[in-house]
């Protein structure tokens, strides 16, 4: 995941005053793999399933 769209993630969490460990739980992941994927440390193409479903929970 970009910065930006990393940045984007953070701010819509804050918005809706969730934590990162709450969208983890709604994409049925751990709360490290889901900040690794947001960092950009995880970028294979089960990591881009969970950006894709990053974006349509938080509508981004």
């Amino acid at each position: 995941m970009s910065e930006e769209l990393g940045a984007l993630v953070r701010s819509e969490l804050f918005k809706r005053k969730m934590s990162q460990k709450d969208l983890a739980k709604m994409l049925g992941i751990s709360s490290v793999y889901l900040s690794d994927i947001i960092r950009g440390n995880k970028t294979g193409p089960k990591a881009q399933e969970h950006i894709r479903h990053i974006r349509k929970i938080l509508e981004i």
